[in-house]
């Protein structure tokens, strides 16, 4: 294999090395400012995905601070719901006390009376007992 052998003469004297120069030099320049561009992308990408990240972090925190709210909430209702059926089941119990007193004052005295039918409020929770009354409704029971 033979080497080739460049004119001693300089290339810049050369036009033909000159014109091959000048090519290189732009392409070498080309190449930097093509890979500046692809070092800004990457950052910027980066850049917009940590922001991403942050966005979605400060999300799952507020979705898991209303988690915790409702939560809360929920165990208090359900607290609350425990001591009405419980406080249900005891008026009901004394309910059906006071009607086995008045039908004993029914036989014995001989009068009739107006004994009313006890429902049994866990068999059907739904159907209250008592006639409808309005519920007053704060606007902070709706807030989380």
């Amino acid at each position: 294999m033979a080497s080739v052998q460049r004119p001693a003469s300089s290339p810049d004297s050369d036009p033909r090395y000159a014109n091959i120069d000048e090519r290189k030099r732009k392409r070498m320049l080309s190449n930097r400012e093509s890979a500046r561009r692809s070092r800004m992308r990457k950052q910027k990408q980066l850049e917009d995905l940590v922001n991403e990240v942050s966005t979605l972090q400060k999300d799952n925190s507020q979705l898991s601070e209303r988690i915790n709210v409702a939560t809360q909430r929920f165990i208090e209702m359900e607290s609350a719901n425990n001591v009405l059926r419980a406080r249900a089941m005891e008026l009901t119990e004394r309910l059906r006390s006071l009607n086995s007193v008045l039908y004993i004052v029914e036989e014995v005295s001989g009068y009739a009376v107006d004994i009313p039918e006890i429902p049994d409020p866990l068999m059907k929770p739904l159907q209250l007992p008592c006639p409808m009354q309005p519920v007053m409704a704060s606007a902070d029971m709706f807030e989380y």
